[in-house]
């Protein structure tokens, strides 16, 4: 009896009939500090990304800061080594654009110093990354006081951009703040909706705002902590104790300040402050001070607090 011999291919799915998940592939472009902790925190849930970086160093320093991060959670319990090295598989660096061809959604995380830097800087990187990427992929900023209106407003399919706010300053945060700008369609923000919750977040709607919501609270509270500190209202510490306890928050306002960095606190408050008028955003004489000495925070040992390399604080700072 001869033998019955079937092609296996019959049976396969071939790769033109073969769906495409939507968020497969997610981009980042700018992987500092905060490109890191997004770029760990969509990988970290199984989806493949690629950051752009300007040279190979930031790409190596990049790459180096997120595996640093998952050894300090495999270190409190609270990931495996194996898991690491599945998240680390899934990040990719690039020096280029173009390989954000395929993605989804691409988040722009840039760091930048003056309000116009920050515009005209983040409005060419959307041009660039619309050259590479599809009609329908989403292009969001992570820029809290950049709204995306004015950042899509030369582009030609403006209403695929949307503000994504992580909340980076507490990577443990269960919440992504999302806001439409004024192109926004109705598609793209539904399937930012889909994002949010695939990545295992809860999403909260804001009204497009310099600063949404987050961002306004605590740089206000940073801000008149400084203000009662200088007046002699109480001691730094007990401040902190007092915000910590009294009011039930993980961090006090002096420590929350060093973990997100005084520059970038200060850059916050400048552009409220710009684009409110209000007092109550123009930062505080504590705060340029210590940022004009680079007196940052964590980043640099030195802060409000000061603090070993490992992150350790050690004690009050000098000022």
């Amino acid at each position: 009896m001869a033998d019955i011999v079937e092609s296996i291919e019959q049976y396969a799915l071939s790769k033109k009939n073969r769906a495409k998940t939507q968020f497969a592939k997610v981009g980042v472009v700018g992987c500092g500090s905060v490109g890191q902790t997004i770029t760990r925190m969509i990988a970290s849930q199984g989806i493949e990304v690629t950051f752009v970086e300007l040279d190979e160093e930031k790409i190596e320093a990049a790459l180096a800061g997120i595996g640093a991060e998952l050894d300090n959670m495999i270190n409190h319990w609270g990931m495996t080594s194996g898991e690491k090295r599945g998240v680390m598989s899934r990040i990719k660096g690039t020096l280029r654009c173009s390989d954000l061809a395929g993605c989804d959604l691409v988040i722009e995380a840039i760091k930048s110093k003056s309000r116009e830097e920050r515009v005209s800087l983040r409005k060419e990187i959307f041009k660039r990354i619309e050259e590479h990427v599809d009609p329908t992929t989403i292009i969001a900023t992570n820029s809290t006081t950049i709204v995306t209106t004015e950042l899509s407003s030369e582009l030609k399919h403006k209403d695929r951009c949307v503000s994504l706010h992580f909340s980076t300053a507490n990577p443990g945060a269960n919440i992504i703040e999302v806001a439409r700008g004024l192109y926004t369609s109705q598609e793209a923000y539904d399937n930012v909706k889909k994002f949010v919750r695939l990545i295992d977040k809860k999403m909260i709607p804001v009204v497009e705002s310099p600063g949404l919501m987050s961002v306004r609270l605590f740089s206000t509270l940073i801000n008149e902590a400084c203000e009662i500190y200088m007046e002699g209202v109480g001691t730094m510490e007990d401040i902190d104790l007092s915000v910590r306890t009294g009011l039930g928050l993980g961090m006090g306002p002096f420590e929350l300040a060093d973990k997100i960095g005084l520059d970038k606190v200060l850059r916050w408050l400048e552009n409220l402050y710009n684009e409110f008028g209000d007092m109550k955003y123009k930062a505080s004489p504590i705060l340029k001070r210590m940022v004009r000495a680079n007196q940052l925070g964590r980043i640099t040992n030195q802060g409000f607090y000061k603090y070993a390399d490992n992150g350790q604080r050690i004690e009050k700072s000098t000022f």
